[in-house]
């Protein structure tokens, strides 16, 4: 039960992360290098999340 207290905790933290990385972003502008790393942190920050919902589904899931 604290793991899974503790990974929505964290989740919500890279929730929060990705909104404010989405402020403003629109996109990848080519030949560009800080757009394209914002892309980057952008879709990491995105795959940890959907990540960390797996991991709570399956515990939820696990728990029932």
């Amino acid at each position: 039960m604290e793991k899974l207290i503790a990974l929505k905790n964290e989740r919500e933290k890279y929730r929060e992360k990705l909104a404010q990385k989405m402020k403003g972003y629109r996109g990848v502008v080519h030949e560009n290098a800080a757009s394209e790393l914002r892309h980057s942190e952008v879709m990491v920050l995105r795959s940890m999340v959907a990540s960390l919902d797996r991991e709570i589904a399956a515990i939820e899931k696990a728990g029932k």
